[in-house]
């Protein structure tokens, strides 16, 4: 599996999870694309977020979303998951085009959006209920999922606390709840350990490792670089809505001949950082 990067070679689009780089799915997985992005450009009026970006993630894979801010990240996985509509290019999610089969591609993958749009009148519980009945669930099943995913991620407000009173931390946890509540096939997390407490975060990276044993696709943004470096087989960062570096930890250490962090690594592709220093300290 090649490393794509546009400071060192012609950037190609094609990637497959390996069975290597820890895919459970093996050879079955490289005939597969779980996303692919063809030259997709989102604007916003004068500004482009996205530039003409085009890559292809294996069915099964794990991979980190790297960028600075404003970077383009949360616009492609708005744009992956129906919330935001390319300007021009294409997008197929788990095979179906996101321009015809929105809906379907929706019943089968989980979101979890940076800026979550909760029904803030309702409890944790009732949201966790209405998402449920949404991807079709009966209440039984609906109640026993709720109440795994609640204790499993410590999420116990006070009884009948609604949903405006939670703190950051809490709404990020019922987010990944409802995310998770119908047993998606893919899975789209937009800084999913952002203002999560370090027994919650170690909890959130058990269910990841997890899900990806199971062979569920997961493409998750971030800016906790370390954690994207031990959780994610597999890396892509973006800057400036366009490509720059694309593969596992290894082969983005070879291309550039470095043994070093991911954080280096990362802060080098961007063009370095300035002098922390100021004048009148």
């Amino acid at each position: 599996m090649a490393v794509f990067s546009t400071s060192r070679r012609k950037l190609d689009p094609e990637f497959g999870a390996s069975p290597a780089s820890g895919d459970v799915l093996g050879s079955k997985a490289l005939m597969a694309y779980a996303l692919e992005l063809q030259n997709v450009v989102k604007r916003f009026g004068p500004t482009t977020a996205v530039d003409d970006l085009t890559l292809r993630i294996g069915s099964g894979a794990f991979v980190g979303l790297l960028g600075r801010n404003g970077a383009g990240k949360s616009t492609t996985i708005n744009m992956c998951t129906g919330m935001l509509k390319p300007s021009a290019g294409s997008i197929r999610v788990l095979t179906m085009d996101m321009k015809s089969d929105a809906l379907a591609v929706k019943r089968r993958i989980g979101v979890m959006a940076q800026d979550e749009g909760f029904l803030d009148c309702l409890t944790g519980a009732q949201y966790l209920h209405f998402t449920g009945r949404v991807y079709g669930l009966d209440d039984n099943r609906i109640a026993e999922r709720s109440a795994e995913l609640l204790e499993t991620l410590d999420l116990a407000p006070a009884p009948g606390a609604l949903i405006r009173e939670y703190s950051y931390g809490m709404k990020k946890k019922l987010a990944l709840c409802a995310a998770l509540i119908h047993g998606p096939e893919m899975l789209f997390l937009d800084e999913p350990f952002e203002g999560i407490d370090p027994v919650t975060g170690r909890t959130i990276k058990d269910i990841l490792l997890g899900l990806h044993r199971k062979g569920i696709t997961v493409l998750m943004s971030s800016h906790i670089l370390d954690v994207v470096e031990k959780l994610c087989p597999q890396i892509a960062i973006i800057d400036r809505g366009r490509l720059r570096g694309f593969g596992t930890m290894e082969e983005i250490r070879q291309i550039h001949g470095s043994n070093a962090s991911l954080e280096q690594l990362f802060i080098e592709l961007m063009g370095g950082a300035k002098r922390g220093e100021l004048s009148w300290l």
